[in-house]
């Protein structure tokens, strides 16, 4: 499942002074880790056709090594577990070829991003799956009116269920024990509900992180950087981690109805042979992400009052400090509680978004985070006034948000470099990032007055730090 609600906004401090003061307030709406500001869908005239920037490949294995001791691990919490913690007692995956198929309001770049994605998972993860009708195992891709999707499930973007044919169809079983993944001893039907209204980058996130799931793993942990089955949602689309999970998953080694001891004996031959550069799997100790972590983070990004919500994410820092980790899970919830702090201590959410970038930058897997630490970081030096900042916080995220395929996230860090441009007179640089934001824009937030309303919020930052000089 996707969640709506753990997506943060990009935001920004200001000096304590009045005029800063308001643009804190306009950060607030900014545009977030993995998605698009408004909270509405957007009216999808003259955006249907959205796509991709052509100049962006389908994106190659990240460099670097991968410890197979840590993807055995990793697959082992990923595939014997839900997100809600409940047990899986066997192994599960569908059994010989997979076909996809679209159901419903389909939008007009949703077959194209699906083709996109079934050649991925073909070429990288060696899984034996097409589109179209027939076949004994099926994935069906419903899209439904975003209101209707969270009347049922309101904290999830998206979501797959195992064995319902549609919406109806799931409104009427959902409580059966068939659409209850505990009881799957092999996988033959399943159905992702996505949005109808989505954006192309909503729509595309959606079908990487439900069709993988639909596949193989059916957790998210809160513990790995570079993957999309992490809750924190900075990961928009599958990693190379993803997957070498996913190739394992549909190694001949393995099967359905296996259990977790079966399969954890297999998994040093299988993770040898499709990772040989990873080492040996030797055993890693358990590093489990506590209940009360994850409760703390849906807390601070769900509703509530700002206080409350503050007040979760300064939970999560301290459970995370407690835990004595070092990783992403520190960085996240020091992002949480710098952007819950930024309207009544902007020093303070200076100072955790600067603990937040330098976890994200010391963690292999982590640039995106990085990035989009850097957009919350330009967007407050855009308006206290220093745009000359802003320009080289923007330069430095730029590339690995334009590496991960976020295009909201891109689009917005070029929305601040033009604004920082111009502020420092350089307008052949603001002409060119204008261009640029653009370029990433119209995927990114799906509609001419999603992207307009972005560009006039940044657009406000600027004038706000400009009043300040």
């Amino acid at each position: 499942m996707r969640p709506t609600s753990s997506t943060p906004r990009v935001l920004q401090a200001a000096p304590l002074h009045a005029l800063a003061a308001v643009a804190v307030a306009l950060a607030v709406a900014l545009a977030g880790c993995a998605g698009p500001a408004p909270q509405t869908p957007p009216s999808r005239a003259g955006a249907v056709s959205a796509e991709l920037p052509l100049d962006t490949p389908a994106p190659a294995p990240r460099p670097g090594e991968l410890s197979n001791a840590a993807l055995a691990r990793d697959f082992r919490e990923l595939s014997f577990a839900l997100e809600t913690g409940r047990a899986l007692p066997v192994f599960t995956r569908f059994e010989g070829p997979v076909t996809v198929s679209v159901a419903g309001a389909v939008p007009a770049n949703a077959p194209a991003e699906l083709d996109r994605l079934t050649a991925r998972l073909r070429t990288e993860a060696g899984i034996a799956i097409g589109t179209g009708l027939g076949g004994a195992n099926r994935i069906t891709l419903d899209f439904v009116p975003k209101r209707l999707l969270q009347a049922e499930v309101p904290g999830a973007a998206c979501f797959v269920v195992p064995n319902v044919t549609d919406w109806a169809d799931y409104r009427a079983r959902r409580r059966d024990r068939a659409t209850d993944w505990t009881t799957q001893t092999v996988r033959r039907d399943a159905t992702v509900f996505i949005p109808a209204e989505a954006s192309p980058q909503e729509l595309r996130d959606c079908l990487h992180e439900e069709v993988s799931q639909a596949l193989g793993p059916l957790n998210d942990l809160y513990r790995l950087p570079d993957s999309i089955w992490n809750d924190d949602n900075f990961q928009a689309v599958l990693t190379r981690h993803d997957m070498l999970i996913l190739r394992a998953t549909y190694a001949p080694e393995l099967h359905s109805g296996m259990s977790e001891a079966e399969v954890a004996a297999r998994l040093p031959a299988v993770l040898g042979r499709i990772n040989p550069t990873g080492g040996p799997v030797t055993a890693l100790p358990a590093d489990p992400t506590p209940p009360r972590f994850a409760q703390a983070i849906e807390t601070a990004f769900g509703p509530g009052s700002p206080a409350r919500r503050k007040a979760a994410a300064a939970r999560a820092v301290a459970i995370a400090r407690a835990e004595g980790w070092s990783d992403s899970r520190t960085g996240f919830a020091l992002f949480a509680l710098g952007r819950l702090s930024l309207k009544d201590d902007p020093q303070a959410a200076l100072s955790a978004f600067h603990a937040a970038g330098a976890i994200f930058r010391a963690t292999p897997g982590a640039a995106v985070q990085a990035a989009h630490v850097d957009m919350q970081l330009a967007a407050l030096a855009l308006s206290s006034g220093r745009p000359a900042e802003a320009r080289a916080l923007s330069a430095r995220a730029i590339p690995p948000a334009r590496a991960a395929e976020n295009a909201a996230l891109t689009a917005t860090l070029f929305m601040i470099r033009a604004e920082a441009c111009a502020a420092l007179g350089d307008s052949a640089g603001a002409r060119a990032a204008w261009l640029d934001s653009q370029h990433w824009a119209r995927y990114g937030f799906g509609s001419d007055a999603a992207v307009r309303a972005r560009a006039t919020e940044v657009a406000a930052l600027a004038e706000a730090g400009a009043q300040l000089n």
